[in-house]
């Protein structure tokens, strides 16, 4: 369980490490209907011409949103999607995808960025201690970690200047030492998760970058690596919109608030469904419990999804 503080990611320099992704509980997404009209002309006579077919776009952001609506919860929870087929083929969906929110832990996979960014432009290697510090902080949410990583990159302005370079434009750190309190939205995160899963196994030169992410192949594959082998008892959240022969890479945070007694709960990462690779990123806040929470990520991650796997 998390406090004022928390987040995630993770990620190395020193050559691709590639680990074993851990298996995800089965999702059951759905379907999303295409629409298709085909136009025909009139018969004149000896000729007649039939227009080829067109397809009418899908608005997903609006499918998505109708696919929402029987989940949203009333009183004071709040909760914000985004969504994007890794293969970039399909158009993604948004839902309130600009409100900001905490992180709590989910910022942790931020910090590691950071660090990877700095350690590149220094032309060096992560020490043990680092990456012991990133092991523990990603797999297994470890919230000391995350302090020793958040004070190695300067704090707040390390994030800060490392969120320019990865292009997270509505993501704001933590003052004071809070890092869980950085503010962050759906489409930030899902921006983030492009930068480290956007070009996987695309690239096979050692340190070659991301186009536009900054992060080496080496320093992405070493996050996604620590993000494939989260602790069991945090094997929940998008990884519920997975279908079961698949394998997830994630990150969750939870934090209850002392002010309200209402928890924060956030899951981001990347999910399989039927051979198809999917980036997810759920915020809330304002859940009653940590277990009201979690159930409302989790069925928003599947309605999401279901929204792309039609």
């Amino acid at each position: 369980m998390h406090r004022n503080g928390l987040a995630a990611w993770a990620a190395l320099l020193t050559g691709t490490l590639v680990g074993t992704l851990i298996g995800c509980s089965p999702g059951g997404a759905g379907q999303a209907v295409a629409v298709a009209a085909t136009a025909s002309a009139p018969s004149s006579g000896a000729a007649s011409a039939s227009a080829p077919d067109e397809e009418v776009p899908v608005d997903r952001d609006d499918a998505l949103a109708k696919a929402l609506k029987p989940l949203l919860p009333d009183g004071d929870a709040r909760v914000s999607v985004a969504v994007a087929a890794l293969d970039g083929v399909t158009d993604g969906a948004v839902y309130d995808g600009t409100s900001a929110f905490d992180t709590a832990s989910i910022v942790k996979v931020d910090i590691l960025a950071a660090l990877l960014l700095q350690a590149q432009d220094a032309d060096r290697a992560l020490t043990a201690q680092e990456r012991a510090y990133a092991t523990a902080m990603i797999e297994n949410s470890d919230n000391a970690s995350a302090t020793a990583l958040w004070e190695a990159i300067g704090g707040a302005d390390g994030l800060d200047a490392a969120n320019l370079t990865l292009g997270l434009t509505g993501t704001r750190a933590g003052a004071g030492g809070e890092w869980g309190l950085t503010r962050t939205t759906a489409g930030d995160q899902l921006t983030l998760l492009r930068a480290v899963f956007g070009t996987e196994g695309t690239e096979s030169a050692k340190g070659a970058k991301s186009a536009g992410s900054g992060l080496s192949a080496a320093s992405r594959a070493y996050v996604a690596g620590l993000m494939g082998r989260i602790a069991s008892d945090q094997r929940w959240g998008v990884s519920a919109a997975a279908d079961s022969a698949s394998v997830c890479a994630l990150k969750n945070g939870w934090l209850p608030r002392s002010a309200t007694g209402l928890w924060d709960i956030n899951s981001v990462g990347r999910v399989s469904v039927g051979g198809q690779r999917y980036l997810v990123s759920v915020l809330s806040d304002g859940n009653a419990t940590k277990e009201a929470g979690v159930a409302l990520v989790e069925g928003v991650a599947k309605a999401a999804v279901s929204v792309l796997t039609g």
